[in-house]
């Protein structure tokens, strides 16, 4: 056919040839402005970037803009975590109320928790937390090595402990500071955010006063909102809480928990009990020691005491039983011991600061009315309540025998209510302060109840604990700083 017949033809590798790919080339706009970015083995697809290399600008700009910086503009509204202000210049705040008065229908629920480092105080242990026997000496062997710790000196298997003892906790002051140290307090915040809020609450807040001394605090204040649910635990639980006397064994402290209210600052009536409290010794030993016949009489005495305030023995019983060994002491044996009375230190001051407040004060003990009487008159105290012994008046000698209710348990808080009403004072406005197992009953009917120095039961017990050198750390729990206290005293 005479016609040129075109045909189109198309490359088609053949069998065993290699086909050549073009070569990759970095472009303008793939380039960055990274040199490790351009040569590193992989690189993830990205977006183009918003702000360019130098690079690129010059060469490869094409249609693509760089973002406009975004204009300063004052702040004109309310902060708030949605809305945040922007700082041109300056500090940043949060403004946040955790201290602050509640929203309307709302109430505030914070709690107070007053920290007192006492490093030579003989704290008690609740139930679980036995402590370790103490090493004791071997005179069998005649060698005079320490016994084990955990090894039981005794041959006798009534007397062989039923369980291994607990463990010691460390001292952890020791390391961190002999003060309330701020490791000691982020220990206790620590501890305090293990138990749940209430419901709606996410997280606690906390705040802190050293109300001592700023550099080596003695004595700090806690501020912590909300408080844990009482729905939970209520406030006289979370006191006796395992975890709080461990802490308070670590760190050589005593913890008093309050509610932060109007009554914790301003309270009305304190109430204290005399022997060992108001004073370092017991009256009735006093007595006991005057007499040397029979020789073992004061020791006598001091048992029944010491039994009587560890709550084994009736108060009002064991009372009775000491006075009976009393008889024949020669009636002007109170006059005799008043310059034998050694008054707890720092309670004159106290006393003062109290009276300077407004606060009316009050003591009531188990004691006899002659030096209880006198003593109230001295420091200044409002109203004094004790027992009154029999005098024969033919011979002015004791007979033994106690007139009218003795002033035990039952009765100190009966006469805690008594003049509560009679100066007009509501109870939750009432502090009674005491040591022993026939005071627990008063400190209950108070507001608050103050363990001072106590005896183990007391101190399981008791609202609070202080052990204490000076009576003057009873006014740190309402709040007072030292310098306010210094003010008062002065």
């Amino acid at each position: 056919m005479g016609e040129d017949a075109s045909t189109n033809t198309t490359n088609v590798p053949r069998r065993g040839s290699s086909v050549t790919s073009p070569r990759p080339q970095l472009t303008a706009s793939k380039r960055s402005s990274s040199f490790l970015l351009e040569h590193q083995q992989y690189r993830p697809p990205q977006q183009p970037e918003g702000r360019f290399g130098i690079d690129t600008v010059v060469e490869d700009l094409g249609n693509k803009v760089p973002s406009p910086r975004k204009p300063v503009t004052t702040f004109n509204g309310i902060p708030s975590p949605e809305h945040p202000p922007t700082v041109v210049d300056g500090l940043t705040h949060t403004y946040s109320h955790p201290n602050c008065a509640p929203l309307p229908g709302q109430k505030t629920s914070r709690l107070i928790a007053t920290l007192f480092y006492n490093p030579n105080a003989s704290r008690s242990s609740p139930a679980g937390l036995g402590t370790p026997p103490t090493a004791a000496t071997s005179d069998a062997s005649g060698s005079g090595a320490d016994l084990p710790a955990n090894l039981a000196p005794t041959q006798n298997p009534e007397a062989f402990p039923l369980e291994p003892p607990t463990a010691e906790s460390e001292q952890l002051d020791h390391l961190y500071g002999s003060y309330v140290s701020p490791m000691c307090i982020t220990s206790f915040l620590h501890l305090m955010s293990t138990f749940p809020l209430p419901q709606g609450e996410t997280e606690m807040t906390s705040s802190h006063r050293c109300l001592d001394n700023q550099e080596g605090a003695r004595v700090v204040e806690l501020t912590l909102s909300p408080a844990p649910s009482t729905d939970f635990l209520s406030l006289k639980d979370l006191r006796m809480h395992e975890l709080i006397y461990r802490f308070e064994r670590e760190w050589s402290v005593d913890v008093a928990l309050q509610w932060d209210t109007l009554w914790r600052r301003y309270p009305k009536l304190v109430v204290f009990d005399m022997d060992s409290t108001l004073i370092t010794q017991e009256v009735i030993d006093l007595l006991a020691a005057t007499i040397t016949d029979p020789p073992d009489l004061a020791a006598r005495v001091a048992d029944i005491t010491h039994r009587a305030m560890l709550g084994e023995l009736e108060f009002d019983a064991a009372f009775r039983e000491r006075v009976r060994l009393l008889k024949g002491l020669p009636g002007t044996i109170f006059t005799d011991l008043r310059k034998e009375l050694d008054v707890t230190k720092g309670v004159p001051q106290v006393i003062k600061a109290l009276k300077r407040l407004g606060v009316k004060t009050a003591v009531l003990s188990g004691g006899f009315l002659p030096l209880t009487s006198w003593l109230a008159g001295e420091l200044g105290i409002d109203h004094a309540h004790a027992n009154e012994v029999v005098i024969d008046e033919a011979t002015g000698r004791l007979t033994g025998e106690v007139k009218g209710t003795i002033v035990g348990k039952e009765r100190k808080r009966e006469l805690l209510i008594e003049i509560a009403g009679k100066e007009r004072v509501d109870l939750s406005q009432v502090v009674a302060v005491g040591d022993g197992a026939n005071d627990l009953f008063m400190m209950d009917a108070a507001g608050l109840g103050v363990a001072w120095n106590a005896k183990p039961r007391v101190q399981m017990e008791a609202d609070v604990r202080l052990n204490s050198e000076t009576m003057l750390d009873l006014l740190f729990m309402f709040g007072f700083t030292a310098e306010e206290i210094d003010q008062l005293i002065a």
